[in-house]
């Protein structure tokens, strides 16, 4: 193995809702198939910034201290010897999740459906596994994946999330020609807008709440048309719930000037309305992928979806999807990408950094996206 010293590192640990607390915590040198990285650039995930609001992230609540964060990318400082893929000094990005390789999903290649799968930043296995809002961190070799020259670390980062889309997009079977149409146009929306134009989509288009996140996706096109959606009070019954998301998607179409719909819908904000509205946008035969993760239970128009023969689906995180994330992001074919990089913090800082992700702008009024933090 590699000279190694018990040293010390600083880490960002959660302990309860916005109980963010910096530490120091010992650094032990890496396992039997692990090499240990010096983390460069972590971007914070819209389900770390639940764990640090509310304690939990859906089903899933802290029960220790956690650290958070795995969207990655570092240096490798130390190694075990014997290893033939991975050197000290090498540049890298990390695959948070270790899976188990033995059940039946990771034999087929499904290895994002593991049911023994342990996700770093994640309370959904206890002891909980930590994740890289720290100095350092030891990690499975085979889930290091060498970056490209003219790939820096924040884009690198930046992979995590991105893999999310090539999921997605691979469960769609999204081609060139084809029309597709984004719900919500935070970090993982503009991603998919980007995601659809390097793969030859025909046109782009983006809805969202937010007015000045669609001006942001136009002007720097990741889109070529948005519809802001209506924010009214909550709907009195289901039925007029139905109604209202049926009649918004109705406008966007009629004002994207696609009446029939959209080849394929990326879902990302996991909001019951965009998600009907979503059933309504795609075209007859068309796809609507649920990506965003947001409310647990809903009403959906499924006999809409069933009469047109449109196929709603799932896309959990990823599999096998890193050295493409990563030789995208060098080749310079989504353009603009680097622009999703609004803010960073140090470490020490990681605090403030979800506080401003929270506020979803910063006090000068600008538009907060991803935050990235340097370790």
């Amino acid at each position: 193995m590699s000279p190694i010293a018990f040293t010390s590192q600083q880490a960002a640990v959660l302990y309860a809702a916005k109980d963010l607390r910096n530490e120091t915590r010992t650094v032990f040198p890496p396992g039997l198939g692990e090499a240990q990285v010096a983390i460069a650039s972590t971007g914070l995930c819209g389900s770390d910034l639940h764990y640090y609001l509310d304690g939990r992230n859906g089903d899933f609540a802290i029960k220790g201290p956690l650290v958070l964060g795995h969207e990655s990318a570092g240096i490798v400082t130390a190694v075990v010897n014997g290893s033939k893929n991975i050197k000290v000094g090498q540049r890298v990005a990390i695959e948070a999740g270790i899976m188990c390789k033995n059940c039946k999903f990771c034999t087929q290649g499904r290895y994002n459906l593991c049911q023994n799968l342990r996700f770093a930043s994640s309370a959904k296995t206890y002891p909980h596994l930590d994740g890289t809002l720290r100095e350092r961190m030891n990690h499975p070799e085979h889930l290091l994946h060498p970056i490209p020259d003219g790939c820096s670390f924040d884009l690198a980062a930046l992979a995590e999330p991105l893999s999310v889309l090539i999921h997605a997009s691979r469960r769609a079977e999204l081609a060139s020609g084809q029309s597709v149409l984004v719900f919500g146009v935070g970090s993982i929306g503009l991603l998919a807008c980007a995601l659809a134009k390097s793969m030859g989509a025909s046109r782009i288009m983006a809805v969202d709440i937010n007015q000045t996140r669609l001006d942001f996706a136009k002007e720097n096109g990741f889109a070529s048309e948005i519809f802001c959606s209506p924010t009214l009070e909550k709907a009195k019954t289901t039925d007029e719930q139905l109604r209202r998301a049926k009649d918004w998607s109705q406008s966007a179409l009629a004002q994207f000037a696609t009446p029939e719909g959209f080849d394929v819908v990326f879902e990302c904000t996991g909001a019951e309305t965009a998600i009907q509205m979503a059933v309504h946008s795609a075209i007859t035969g068309g796809k609507v992928m649920l990506i965003g993760m947001g409310t647990r239970n809903i009403m959906l128009p499924l006999s809409t979806a069933a009469l047109r023969e449109v196929d709603i689906q799932g896309s959990f995180r990823y599999a096998n999807t890193y050295p493409a994330a990563l030789s995208l992001l060098a080749s310079g074919k989504l353009q603009n990408v680097e622009k999703l990089i609004t803010h960073r913090f140090p470490l020490r800082d990681s605090k403030h950094a979800f506080d401003l992700l929270a506020r979803g702008q910063d006090e000068k009024g600008n538009m907060v996206l991803k935050v990235m933090i340097d370790s």
